[in-house]
């Protein structure tokens, strides 16, 4: 039987050599790294070390990194009412894109009624003249916009709307947890005030991510509370070795990513070519910039958990558009809040690569797909 093939990177990817070593190294430590003793400051060198790397690959200062237990922790401290920039006063409310991911759409700290969702383009971009118009109805407002959206790959004009939500007193949440590793990313740069990632994205560990605040930020409520630890915004013993597999793959990431990322558009080349060649299939978002590894696709009769199943079967892994928890199949929030109709949003499926994918699990892959459309679709 041949080995399978692993297209589902964008949920979570294979841990990196560099990171797995760097966790064993850190597993040999006893020290705690609040502890002021010998084996203590041991155990704080690898969690400075990989804050200053995560740092310096984001454009940001080492004291303003905040490590959390996932991207989805990251997300909810983030989102809190009171934080306030150095030219703008507390944000009252809450402004998400339509697209975000639950831990955003969930809100964080903000109340209900304080919530309102920014729409977007059938393309899946940011609505940049509706996040105008919805700035204008009321107080100053947190932005949350994600930097590369996590079904379809779309990159969204991240810049473009830190200069509005500024202009108009608010501040901008970037999660960038897609992005990291698959396309340059400069907090600075582009203007967000907090950026969120998650290390298993990138070939880091499970349970472990990161908030980046910018330089003059304040206001931020801990989650957690109890403890001095990081900044006093977030209590608890550090997760030294979870930390430490983070800044591996930060490091790894960040140095292969041009070759990967080149090597990955072209196989995300062939393989819409041959999904478009075996049915007549739509792929979102292809008409705007996407992350080099992200493929949403559906075909007329397609319903993604029997397709899921089947490429399964055929030993390939990927998944639908929205996966959640639970692990049942459900439709795309993504491609409704698109304009699609439901039925559109339930038959998609998402294929996404990573820096070991080869130009034979591609083969393997559409093998695969042409077998399911022959039983699958209508014809």
């Amino acid at each position: 039987m041949p080995p399978r093939v692993y297209l589902d990177w964008n949920a979570t990817t294979p841990l990196r050599p560099e990171a797995r070593a760097a966790m064993v190294a850190a597993f040999e430590l006893i020290g705690n790294p609040s502890s002021v003793h010998a084996e203590g400051r041991e155990a704080r060198r690898l969690v400075e070390e990989a804050r200053a790397v995560l740092a310096t690959a984001v454009g940001a200062l080492p004291r303003n990194v905040v490590f959390t237990s996932a991207g989805t922790e990251a997300n909810a401290l983030a989102l809190s009412p009171g934080l306030r920039g150095p030219a703008s006063g507390p944000v009252e409310r809450l402004l998400v894109s339509a697209v975000e991911h639950a831990s955003v759409l969930a809100g964080g700290r903000f109340q209900g009624a304080a919530i309102d969702l920014i729409h977007v383009t059938r393309s899946g971009v940011v609505d940049l003249e509706h996040l105008k118009a919805r700035l204008t109805d009321g107080p100053p407002a947190l932005v949350s916009i994600m930097a590369a959206n996590n079904e379809t790959g779309a990159l969204q004009p991240v810049a473009e709307a830190a200069r509005i939500v500024h202009e108009a007193g608010g501040l901008l949440h970037v999660d960038a947890i897609q992005a990291l590793g698959k396309t340059p990313l400069d907090i600075k740069a582009v203007g967000a005030d907090l950026a969120t990632f998650s290390a298993h994205k990138i070939g880091g560990p499970k349970g472990i991510g990161a908030l980046v605040v910018a330089e003059g930020i304040a206001g931020l409520e801990p989650v957690l509370r109890g403890g001095g630890q990081e900044q006093s915004r977030r209590a608890g013993t550090e997760n030294v070795a979870g930390i430490a597999g983070f800044g591996a793959a930060v490091k790894a990431a960040l140095q292969a990513l041009p070759e990967d990322a080149e090597r990955m558009t072209t196989l995300r080349a062939c393989l819409e070519n041959g999904i478009r060649a075996i049915a007549d299939a739509t792929i979102f978002s292809d008409d705007v910039k996407r992350l080099p590894n992200t493929v949403l696709f559906t075909a007329p009769g397609l319903k993604a958990e029997t397709a899921v199943i089947g490429f399964d079967l055929e030993g390939v892994a990927v998944s639908s558009g929205s996966a959640c928890s639970s692990g049942k199949v459900q439709p795309s929030h993504v491609l409704s809040a698109m304009g699609y109709d439901p039925s559109v949003a339930q038959g998609a499926v998402r294929l996404s690569l990573g820096w070991s994918t080869a130009p034979e699990d591609i083969n393997r892959a559409l093998e695969a797909w042409r077998k399911l459309g022959n039983s699958l679709l209508k014809h």
